[in-house]
């Protein structure tokens, strides 16, 4: 009994070894049958079954094969990958986001990098972020926010990239949206874009390497190309120009048509905010020849303008004023010629009655309202014009005489013109904003007030009179400005001037820049040299009108 169940064991131990051989037999077929003929496993349901061994030695022949091919100077494709090398570019990124009040949060950290062999200094980087961003902490650097830019500049201690290396800097920042859109990094003058939005003709294009925006929110490498008529530096594989903008496809009026005036914004006609930047002509009596076309699109063109204001003295003393024995239907003629040719390049413009020497605009109010009768009806189908019905009252002139004034003119345009914005000045050489926010006009609607300054005249005085009244509710528009004394002349004082512009873009101001001419004076946009009228490139500019044009550029 005893054997005959030894015997019995001994048999199925021997099925068993026999069906473990079978099955070790197949399992082994079945992955050698499962490789193609390269050797590489194909077969999808023992994928992952690959050992460190294999893993290890099929990185090792990708990353040959890649080194191979980078010999060549082709890419992982076979394709020539030839490429410029960066001369200066920032990396852009944060590693994790959280969200707080609503907006998505993170810790931003950025590199800027000087492939070159020399030492550069004095750099400034714009990171344009598709949400409105906002920032607490920042660190290596100052920062300015204006709309949807962040402008960061150096601290004393990193204003000085080395040959071959980087700065860093870094900020938390807020935003409903932290996807970078754009960067622009400015070096000796000249831009480093992220990206370059081009035309789509690339018949005659070349293709350069450029930063851009990747998913993971940082800014990577891509292809892009560049139309052969664009001034444009690519030996380091990144666009560069001299500090101008590409200008938006169709005209300023075309995109964004009549304008009105929502609490202390400009809005355009889809109701968003918008921001009139541009410049006044001096008095069009004494400096006709700067009325024309031309010459407001080398402004709109090169410097990215949307805004011509036509300066018409009212009392100079002499046939210079409107209405102090100068020949209205000859001035009328600048003025409509101003008004034609800004209409034609879709620029707004603002007819200024410029009272100065005469004091209170009740001076020549009979004037006033025959005058703003007139054009108000003319063009009262031209949306793109705005009033602005006395410059600088002055002499003492009080708010209560400027009101009066305003209530009987204001009427005069609405019964032509219903929705224009009209814009009031306010006393003391428009300063006194701050007491007009006490007591403003009432029954109508766009109506705007004028401040003006000079910055080396009106600092944190003036400001803080803007302050106050944008506070109070107050749509206050700079119709005027410029860098030097209240005089036009003196010396350019940048630092207030600066602190100006924090103010304007801060609050969405528009602003007029005092004077498209070539007077001998500071204030004048054009040096005294120069003799063009029409096409004004940027030689002939003064040093007021170079950096007017930079700030309308947004640098």
């Amino acid at each position: 009994m005893k054997n005959k169940k030894t015997l019995i064991m001994g048999i199925i131990i021997g099925v068993l070894v026999v069906v473990i051989g079978v099955m070790g037999y197949m399992l082994i077929k079945g992955r050698t049958d499962g490789r193609d003929k390269d050797g590489q496993d194909s077969t999808q349901n023992i994928s992952t079954d690959v050992t460190g061994k294999d893993l290890e030695q099929d990185t090792s022949d990708k990353a040959a094969d890649m080194t191979s091919a980078a010999k060549k100077g082709d890419d992982a494709d076979g394709k020539n990958s030839e490429k410029k090398s960066v001369s200066f570019y920032a990396e852009i990124g944060h590693d994790s986001t959280w969200e707080a009040s609503g907006k998505t949060c993170a810790t931003e950290n950025i590199n800027i990098y000087n492939k070159t062999s020399s030492v550069v200094s004095g750099w400034k980087l714009d990171v344009i972020y598709k949400g409105k961003p906002a920032i607490e902490d920042i660190w290596n650097g100052e920062k300015k926010i204006n709309e949807y830019t962040v402008s960061i500049t150096p601290a004393d201690y990193n204003q000085d990239i080395p040959a071959g290396g980087s700065v860093n800097v870094g900020y938390n920042i807020a935003s409903d949206d932290l996807t970078v859109v754009d960067y622009i990094l400015y070096i000796d003058g000249k831009e480093y874009r992220g990206s370059e939005n081009l035309s789509a003709d690339t018949s005659d294009a070349t293709s350069n390497s450029v930063d851009a925006e990747s998913k993971d929110g940082k800014m990577d490498k891509v292809e892009t190309t560049d139309k052969t008529d664009k001034t444009l530096d690519v030996t380091g594989g990144v666009a560069e120009s001299d500090t101008k903008k590409t200008a938006e496809d169709g005209t300023p009026f075309d995109n964004h048509g009549q304008l009105s005036v929502k609490g202390t914004d400009i809005v355009d006609e889809s109701g968003s905010k918008y921001q009139l930047k541009g410049v006044s002509t001096h008095g069009i009596t004494w400096f006709p020849d700067y009325v024309n076309k031309d010459a407001f699109q080398s402004i709109r063109d090169d410097w990215d303008a949307n805004l011509v204001r036509l300066a018409m003295y009212t009392d100079t003393g002499d046939s210079n004023g409107y209405c102090s024995g100068g020949d209205k239907d000859s001035i009328r003629g600048l003025v409509d010629a101003g008004v034609t040719a800004a209409t034609e390049l879709g620029m707004y413009v603002i007819i200024d009655w410029h009272i100065l020497n005469d004091n209170n605009p009740n001076s020549h109010i009979d004037d006033a309202k025959e005058f703003f009768d007139d054009v108000s009806a003319k063009y009262s189908s031209n949306h793109n014009v705005i009033y602005e019905i006395c410059n600088e009252p002055n002499g003492g002139t009080s708010w209560a005489d400027i009101k009066s004034y305003a209530e009987t003119i204001i009427p005069v345009i609405r019964k032509n013109d219903k929705n224009a914005i009209i814009i009031v000045g306010t006393p003391n050489w428009s300063q006194d904003v701050d007491i007009v926010s006490e007591d403003p006009i009432t029954g109508y609607d766009n109506i705007m007030y004028a401040v003006h300054f000079y910055a080396a005249t009106h600092k944190d005085d003036l400001r803080n009179k803007v302050k106050t009244a944008i506070s109070n509710g107050l749509p206050v528009f700079v119709s005027e400005f410029s860098l030097c004394d209240a005089s036009g002349n003196g010396g350019i004082d940048y630092d207030s001037s600066d602190v100006w512009f924090d103010l304007i873009n801060d609050n969405n101001l528009s602003y007029a820049s005092w004077s498209l001419c070539n007077k001998n004076e500071t204030s004048a946009l054009i040096k005294p040299d120069s003799t063009a009228t029409s096409t004004i490139t940027i030689d002939d500019l003064s040093d007021t009108g170079k950096y007017v044009r930079d700030k309308i550029l947004g640098n």
